[in-house]
């Protein structure tokens, strides 16, 4: 995810801090560097000129150029255009008191509409709503299977129509199911096209008409830089949309299309696409993104992918067991579960601020999770006397455990001797009141 880009405006940026003064010189050498990863991250031209023109009136000001540390000043100009550029705030989905509200996706074919339509079913669904499908794209082959299985691995019904039904009757018919099946959200999957033509602008436009949804969202493909941008374009004058959903967000490391599509659109970003899965749509926060893109990390969607693995009651218990050092192997079992639920090791990384070089050094890891599982089958191979008292592990024991878990006795040591490590610093935190110990002698120190 823009990861050329964040490579290019980090090392821009990198070179400014380091420099004690900054002369007007300096700030039109670092502006065409910028405006040149903008261009090749395929980002909309008229944009990169007006961005980068705005960041170097605000970097050459006398604040600036009189500054102690002009080069974090113009680290913040950057930050803060990125996000503004991007949307400035976060745009969330707006409901009406009308029952069902009635959500139209549109986009062109291939863009990852249907898919999109039941990840955002997902998300509503974890909010506690109640989402019906309804499938209108009956020109694709199997599109109206596709959302049915989608539909089924999420447990979200799916309204079809007749067969050779016209899409808006199937659409108005869906809202009238979803009223009858007292379901308060109603997710409309449209047809798409190749490319922008009339017959698919007619039906979003008939469509429309008839169900009168309260929001309409425009799919598009970040796979597919300023073309995306462009479908965007004659959406917005033909039909018109409420916010876009930027799929395949995490296979484009350039990022053209979610930088641009605000700017040139004046639609809002809603959510991106961040993997295949049915959980990976993420709500899109301009300044959290600016952040990743600049290496300084993101807290805020941190936080949200660790509670989104997670309920309540479990981290509370969790921390209770944490401040009073009873960390058992059951807990050491639910961590690595929910820390497979949270995703790639890349992505975990880019949230992190503050890792600087030891994120690059990192850079392409992988979350094991043959490892993990392999872990998990030693832990159940075990009593529930052992997982919460390991000390008791004799030899014949882990020998038992090894056999039950297809793995070795040097594995299963390696697991204790891994969690009595982990025990150890529990207990340190505990005593220190929370604060984490020394980094020195057994922490890697000499």
């Amino acid at each position: 995810m823009f990861e050329n880009l964040s490579t290019r405006l980090q090392g821009v940026l990198g070179r400014l801090t380091g420099r004690g003064r900054l002369s007007e010189a300096d700030v039109d050498a670092a502006m065409r560097e910028i405006r040149l990863a903008l261009l090749e991250a395929d980002v909309n031209f008229k944009v990169v000129r007006d961005f980068v023109g705005r960041v170097r009136e605000r970097s050459i000001g006398s604040d600036v150029m009189t500054s102690l540390t002009p080069g974090q000043m113009v680290v913040k100009i950057v930050l803060d255009e990125l996000t503004t550029l991007m949307g400035g705030g976060e745009s969330k989905l707006v409901f009406s008191g009308r029952i069902p509200n009635v959500i139209m996706l549109v986009g062109l074919q291939g863009s990852g509409k249907t898919t999109a339509t039941a990840k955002l079913a997902n998300v509503l669904r974890k909010q506690g709503r109640r989402p019906l499908l309804v499938a209108c794209d009956v020109y694709r082959p199997a599109a109206i299977d596709q959302l049915e299985a989608l539909g089924r691995e999420l447990g979200v019904p799916v309204y079809r129509g007749e067969t050779g039904a016209d899409p808006v009757e199937i659409a108005k018919a869906g809202v009238k199911a979803a009223i009858a099946d007292m379901r308060d959200v109603v997710l409309i999957d449209t047809a798409g096209r190749l490319h922008v033509d009339d017959a698919m602008m007619e039906e979003a436009a008939r469509i429309r008409t008839a169900v009168r949804p309260d929001q309409v969202l425009m799919v598009v493909d970040a796979m597919t830089g300023q073309d995306a941008v462009n479908a965007a374009t004659a959406f917005a004058e033909r039909v018109d949309f409420d916010g876009v959903i930027v799929t395949k967000l995490d296979g484009d490391a350039r990022g053209g299309a979610a930088l641009s599509v605000r700017a040139v659109t004046g639609k809002p970003i809603k959510f991106v696409g961040v993997g295949e899965k049915l959980d990976a749509l993420e709500a899109f926060r301009p300044d959290g993104m600016a952040q990743r893109i600049l290496g300084m990390g993101d807290v805020v969607s941190l936080i949200e992918k660790a509670q989104s693995v997670t309920d309540e009651k479990t981290a509370v218990e969790m921390e209770q067991r944490l401040r009073s050092a009873e960390f058992t192997l059951d807990d050491f079992l639910v961590q690595m579960q929910q820390l497979k639920k949270m995703g790639s090791l890349d992505e975990i990384l880019s949230l992190i601020p503050g890792l600087g070089a030891d994120r690059a050094a990192l850079k392409g890891a992988k979350i094991d999770e043959s490892a993990l599982d392999r872990t998990a089958a030693i832990i159940r191979s075990m009593t529930a006397k052992e997982r919460r008292k390991p000390q008791i592990i004799s030899g014949s024991r882990r020998a038992r455990i090894a056999r039950g878990s297809g793995s070795t006795v040097q594995a299963v040591n390696q697991l204790l001797r891994q969690f009595a490590d982990a025990q150890k610093l529990m207990r340190q935190m505990q005593k220190n009141k929370g604060r984490m110990p020394s980094m020195g002698k057994g922490f890697g120190g000499r």
